[in-house]
């Protein structure tokens, strides 16, 4: 199927993990039940054995994604002479949900909304990165992906084929028609579609978004850009924890063929300084009260050595390898999962931390006795340490050096 452009994504997610879906209507990239998680599907990352889950017309002449208005709700309209139909794609949340409830779910709506339409479903699950041999079997109600000890269901309206561990459909939808499909992870029987309430969940969930929307404090310019990025943003944060990812996948390269291809499915302390200071500028502290309690328990887990990141909970694995069956993002390996930055010094990161919290408190954050200790005990390492080398906001791999950036910060 070749390799898109980055560009030719959309980011779904809920808040504890997240997929891209192209404008060919495939998500390519997808982990269960984290970000952190190994992926069940990664086509991104190996077109052959990623994995993918597509459902498209089999002829198409035109593509269109957006979003839903003020939501993180996708939709994708392919048009044909003979039709049009729109796909739905979002993963399910509740306003005033309780952080860590989560059906771990991706539901996808197809609509004909005019004349008449011929469209493939491919189910093509690779499980545990690729690693495991994913064994995809027909059952009742749909379909069951499942290998080393992973497992995830396809719930279905119309009948699966299962051949040569793919589970496949080819159907006509003629104007009015509307199909789910219900992906769910952790199940070993598909349920049926109708019990999973996925019109329900659509309007739960872009209630959910619109609330968040609705918080905003910004009558500047540029309004609609700056409520997208603030969406985007929230795809970012790890719900259970606070945590806020740095970018919800791994190894995409900084250039074709290069081999800085690094995971970012984890906790820089610098990025997500700058994300909470956005948070609070448009008015939301929540995710700040979150974030400064978590951070404050992890320094207090790691005493006397202050990480530039962490992962998303004590039970994250930081530990860096290659994952040599991969080729890569448009043949660029290496693939890697876990980030030997972690053991790295990076002096800036101090500062951005103090300023995002001086921004907190200028906006009303309430700063504790252990969020000032931290601000302390920050001022204290920098006092101690600022003339030595470091390997920099880029994270050189090699012998730590002078940068200006880091001294400034």
């Amino acid at each position: 199927m070749g390799y898109k452009r980055i560009e030719d994504y959309g980011l779904i997610g809920d808040s504890h993990s997240a997929a891209l879906v192209g404008i060919n209507g495939s998500i390519d990239w997808c982990c269960f039940p984290r970000f952190d998680s190994p992926s069940v599907f990664a086509a991104i990352l190996d077109d052959k054995k990623g994995g993918r889950f597509q459902i498209a017309p089999i002829e198409t002449h035109s593509v269109r994604q957006e979003y839903l208005p003020n939501t993180n709700v996708l939709s994708t309209t392919f048009h044909t002479d003979q039709g049009e139909v729109t796909l739905i794609d979002f993963m399910p949340l509740t306003e005033g949900s309780r952080p860590g409830q989560c059906p771990h779910e991706i539901h996808r709506i197809l609509t004909c909304t005019r004349g008449t339409m011929t469209v493939e479903c491919r189910f093509l699950p690779r499980l545990d990165y690729g690693r495991a041999k994913t064994r995809v079997t027909a059952a009742h109600n749909g379909a069951l992906a499942s290998g080393n000890g992973y497992s995830m269901t396809l719930s279905s309206q119309v009948p699966l084929v299962v051949r040569q561990n793919q589970a496949r459909a080819s159907f006509v939808l003629q104007e009015g028609d509307s199909y789910s499909f219900v992906v769910s992870y952790g199940r070993r029987r598909p349920p049926a579609v109708k019990t999973l309430h996925s019109d329900e969940k659509l309007q739960r969930t872009i209630r959910y978004w619109e609330s968040l929307v609705d918080e905003i404090d910004f009558e500047g310019p540029w309004k609609e850009e700056v409520i997208r990025s603030f969406l985007v943003l929230h795809l970012l944060v790890y719900a259970p924890t606070g945590a806020i990812v740095a970018a919800p996948m791994t190894s995409l390269p900084e250039q074709i063929g290069g081999v800085r291809n690094w995971d970012y499915r984890y906790s820089w302390l610098r990025d997500t300084a700058f994300t909470l200071d956005i948070m609070y500028r448009l008015g939301h502290m929540r995710e700040a009260h979150q974030f400064m309690s978590w951070l404050i328990a992890q320094l207090k887990s790691t005493p006397g050595r202050t990480q530039i990141l962490y992962g998303i909970d004590p039970q994250s694995d930081l530990d860096e390898a290659v994952l040599h069956h991969l080729r890569g993002y448009r043949n660029s390996p290496p693939v890697r999962i876990g980030n030997k930055a972690a053991e790295q010094i990076q002096m800036d990161v101090f500062g951005e931390v103090i300023s995002s919290i001086a921004t907190y408190h200028r906006y009303g954050g309430y700063v504790s006795n252990d969020l000032w200790g931290l601000v302390s005990e920050f001022a204290q390492v920098v006092c101690d340490s600022w003339t030595r080398p470091d390997h920099g906001i880029w994270e050189m791999r090699g012998p730590v050096q002078h940068f200006v950036y880091s001294k400034v910060m």
